[in-house]
């Protein structure tokens, strides 16, 4: 079977073609509008971006989605759920300080902003699954109580998914931090002696105080370590990374689990928009925003997870890379630019294990607007 995936380039000669009429555009012929009844209380999954970061998804698009909400009598707010590691999300307070410093506040977005799973993620419901990693999951209390969802993913690269679209917002974005810990729990990353210059950053990130020094290099507790991943991404010579051979692809079925998890009790009431747009090495998750390694493609709708993200994978590698960025190969036509960055993690793993377990389908048509 073939989802349908709306696609629709960043070429632009007049106001009917500009982003916002094109946001709307997708939104109805995606037959989101279909979904949406009088009065239904509509969750917007959003990524807010981490403070220093810049590249998550322009306010203003959120708004045209909040609109066409509005327009069927739906009831929308935007949302997303508390950070594992410590930052500027870490906790509601902060999280909605970041949100409305990053333009995401009533003025701008026209919907109240709700974190899902409360003031120190503890606002979650079990749901069952019964798959191969879990029988249950964690899900934020708040976004399985809303009617439907849009969930609307800027898609990037990852340190250790390979990349991140609606999947991985679904998965990391519906779960409290519990469930965000058990995702994480088979990675344990390890911290390659030779190369720790000893600079202490991984241990000021660690959320549960698991790394110290040992003769003046780091050193991790795996007894402790709840394999958040953070001291990966702050590590400045990489001197820090997971034990790639035994340890991606179990935390990446268990990331589509949680997906599945997240979208369980909602029916065919949710739809899914990526942008494929400031590409970056990383997830918005860090406290920067590294060079695109592809130019920028356009926006894509769907109601499947699993097509919109192999679509929108497939039209990055289709991308000649910019050489002046992490891609440190396979910057041809046609080569995997994930694998470009990091060549040890396989992405592809979250579109073949969501088709298995009914997430989505992997085989689209790519329809353009």
């Amino acid at each position: 079977m073939k989802s349908k995936v709306y696609f629709a380039n960043l070429r632009a000669r007049s106001a009917r073609e500009n982003k916002i009429s094109k946001i709307k555009r997708l939104f109805d012929l995606a037959g989101f509008d279909d979904f949406i009844n009088k009065n239904d209380i509509t969750a917007i999954k959003i990524h807010f971006g981490e403070k220093g970061n810049d590249s998550y998804i322009n306010p203003v698009y959120v708004r045209q989605v909040v609109d066409k909400v509005k327009e069927k009598g739906g009831k929308p707010y935007i949302t997303d759920t508390n950070t594992l590691y410590s930052g500027s999300r870490a906790n509601a307070v902060d999280h909605l300080i970041t949100a409305i410093e990053h333009g995401f506040d009533y003025s701008v977005v026209g919907a109240p902003l709700i974190i899902a799973d409360g003031l120190l993620s503890k606002n979650s419901v079990e749901v069952e699954i019964n798959k191969k990693h879990f029988q249950k999951v964690k899900i934020a209390g708040d976004i399985k109580a809303a009617d439907c969802m849009i969930v609307m993913s800027h898609f990037k690269g990852h340190e250790m998914a390979g990349f991140g679209g609606a999947i991985k917002n679904l998965a990391m974005g519906c779960a409290p931090a519990a469930g965000k810990q058990q995702q994480h729990s088979t990675v344990k990353p390890e911290v390659k002696i030779n190369k720790c210059i000893s600079c202490g950053k991984c241990i000021q990130i660690c959320p549960v105080k698991a790394i110290d020094f040992l003769e003046k290099k780091a050193q991790i507790n795996h007894k402790i370590c709840i394999g958040c991943g953070e001291c990966i991404t702050v590590c400045p010579v990489k001197a820090i990374a997971p034990k790639w051979d035994t340890d991606i692809e179990p935390f990446l079925e268990r990331m589509t689990e949680y997906a599945l998890g997240a979208v369980q009790n909602k029916g065919d009431k949710i739809g899914y928009i990526n942008f494929l747009m400031n590409i970056t090495p990383d997830c918005d998750c860090v406290p920067w925003s590294d060079a695109p390694i592809v130019p920028d493609i356009g926006i894509l709708a769907s109601k499947d997870p699993v097509a919109i993200d192999k679509a929108s994978l497939d039209l990055v590698n289709q991308q000649i890379g910019l050489k002046n960025s992490l891609l440190t190969c396979n910057h041809e036509h046609g080569k995997d630019k994930f694998f470009g960055m990091r060549e040890n993690v396989n992405g592809h793993i979250q579109i073949k294990y969501g088709e298995e377990i009914g997430l989505g389908f992997s085989e689209y048509e790519l329809i353009e607007i």
